[in-house]
């Protein structure tokens, strides 16, 4: 796979007989950050849905594979426990379950797929508490149920504890930072480069620059009705926050 953790070809889906996705290609390797923009209904979270397996979504063609596995033949859950990590726009509540027992299953669930022994209860305590402090996470906030009462920043918060102790190879960060007040974009995005490595890589979803002051990516793809069809260094997006998605649309629609 010429060290390609990410290899995506000429994938389509859609929803309801719709085509969403009319052939995406892209290619991420590990230590990247990827920055995914465009103007709303391009299709944007649709990929970051299908490549997590949300079954409202139908593959009718194309490939993606993590590390050289195919994706598209797992399960939702087995693609997370191959090292996919989806950070959602809208991170749902989960009322009676424990954010403590909701790690701790999570966690030993992928321990068994990967054929390793379960993490004992302090062992998981113990790895609770360092990963927590990487988003400045708060005890009470960690006991409580999952997102029960969180505010937006802190259900985001929480997203990135969860990334960091499932410690996957590539994460799709979907609108992080929407609704995200100042002082929170600040601790999530800090929270995202503390657990970047040379081994995982990341896709930042986004429609502002403002996410990209402070997770630094190395590469923009534009998405515009389904396809990529800009890919450029971070100046793509400096330009963006400049010119607005106007020349986008004209430049592809002349092409028709």
């Amino acid at each position: 796979m010429d060290n390609i953790l990410l290899k995506v070809k000429d994938l389509k889906a859609g929803i309801d007989g719709k085509e969403i996705l009319k052939g995406i290609n892209l290619e991420v390797r590990p230590g990247e950050v990827h920055a995914i923009m465009g103007p709303n209904g391009s299709g944007k979270s649709t990929l970051s849905g299908v490549l997590a397996g949300d079954p409202r979504f139908t593959v009718t063609g194309g490939e993606a594979y993590l590390g050289g596995v195919n994706l598209l033949e797992l399960a939702p859950e087995d693609r997370s426990h191959e090292g996919l990590f989806l950070s959602f726009q809208y991170p749902v509540e989960i009322p009676g379950v424990s954010m403590v027992n909701f790690m701790r299953a999570a966690i030993n669930a992928k321990r068994k797929y990967l054929g390793q022994e379960p993490l004992s209860a302090s062992e998981f305590l113990k790895l609770m508490r360092q990963k927590r402090a990487i988003v400045d996470l708060d005890n009470k906030l960690a006991s409580r149920s999952v997102n029960e009462g969180f505010s937006g920043g802190e259900k985001k918060r929480n997203e990135i504890f969860q990334m960091a102790m499932l410690e996957p190879r590539l994460s799709i960060l979907d609108e992080t930072d929407s609704g995200l007040d100042i002082d929170a974009l600040r601790i999530v995005a800090g929270g995202v480069n503390k657990l970047r490595t040379d081994n995982n890589a990341t896709i930042v979803i986004t429609h502002y620059q403002r996410l990209l002051d402070y997770i630094k990516p190395d590469v923009v793809h534009i998405l515009y009705k389904g396809r990529i069809v800009h890919t450029g260094g971070p100046e793509l997006a400096l330009e963006l926050e400049e010119r607005g998605y106007d020349w986008i649309k004209e430049e592809v629609d002349k092409k028709g």
